[in-house]
């Protein structure tokens, strides 16, 4: 029997090939929107542009996971695995994680104790990165019980910051209110945008911008000065990139970083799920970077 599997969501962004690698298992998230559903489109976003065009004025609903299926994806991995670690999305924008440990609690007492469920404070990209932390230590022989402590203790040290195309999805779904949102349009036509952020488990605002036409320079630009003093220390950097279908600029954003960013190492580039895509809207860039 293996050793140790793992449990997440279907808000990581992690690609499929890994995925199925590391024998990773998904817990979907339910996003209701039938005008979408009824879009021609290879994605979410695609769809999501159509609907723009035809002046469809909907806007998807997501629902968190039962505790069911936790259970389930953990009873699957313990057919696998010795012992089982569930990351989950972060706690203040989901109830994801009070489901994941619910479900442990409907396991037989044996079982428990070889499930562990850990916060990962962020989704999408910085979800990623802790996974693939969780994963560096499970390659390198570490117990479960030292596992689950340094990535919680690894959590706080992932930084993720996004920019928005348009933050009337975001609106919509209740993360920001219709003041910031017509303060965000506002300045935006100043040529101010927002960097944003995840701060203890949240998105708030980062930082302001200026002139701030070129989205992959602004975030490069974030990159480059975050990443600073790390770099300058010799310490390497792990960089997941995530995008709203518009893998050019991703792409973009990647051979920046690597070109110019020394002690840089981007892991992978990926497109945002559906879940949290219907909820960032099309266009969106993000990354996420923590010491490796």
């Amino acid at each position: 029997m293996s050793r140790i599997g793992i449990v997440t969501e279907e808000t990581v962004d992690f690609p499929s090939e890994l995925i199925d690698r590391h024998g990773i298992a998904i817990v979907p998230v339910v996003l209701t929107w039938p005008d979408l559903a009824a879009q021609a489109g290879e994605n979410t976003f695609q769809k999501m542009r159509q609907l723009e065009k035809e002046g469809i004025k909907s806007f998807g609903k997501t629902s968190q996971p039962s505790p069911r299926e936790y259970l389930e994806r953990y009873k699957m991995q313990l057919r696998t695995f010795g012992q089982v670690l569930c990351i989950t999305i972060t706690s203040k924008l989901s109830g994801s994680y009070n489901s994941a440990v619910l479900a442990r609690t409907l396991l037989t007492p044996e079982e428990q104790s070889r499930v562990f469920v850990v916060d990962s404070l962020s989704d999408s990209c910085g979800q990623a990165l802790v996974v693939l932390k969780a994963l560096d230590l499970i390659a390198a022989g570490m117990e479960m019980e030292a596992i689950a402590r340094k990535v919680e203790e690894f959590v706080p040290r992932v930084h993720v910051f996004v920019m928005f195309s348009d933050p009337k999805w975001l609106e919509t779904s209740g993360r920001i209110s219709h003041m910031v949102a017509s303060l965000m349009r506002g300045m935006a036509r100043l040529g101010v945008r927002p960097v944003l952020a995840f701060e203890k488990g949240a998105l708030v605002p980062s930082s302001l911008k200026s002139r701030a036409v070129d989205t992959v320079m602004v975030l490069f630009k974030q990159l480059e000065k975050d990443t600073a003093k790390a770099r300058e220390a010799g310490r390497r950097i792990r960089i997941v990139i995530t995008h709203g279908d518009d893998l050019e600029e991703a792409n973009r954003l990647k051979e920046m970083a690597e070109k110019n960013l020394e002690n840089v190492e981007v892991s992978f580039v990926n497109r945002i799920n559906e879940v949290v895509g219907a909820i960032t809207g099309p266009d969106t860039l993000a990354f996420a970077w923590c010491e490796a």
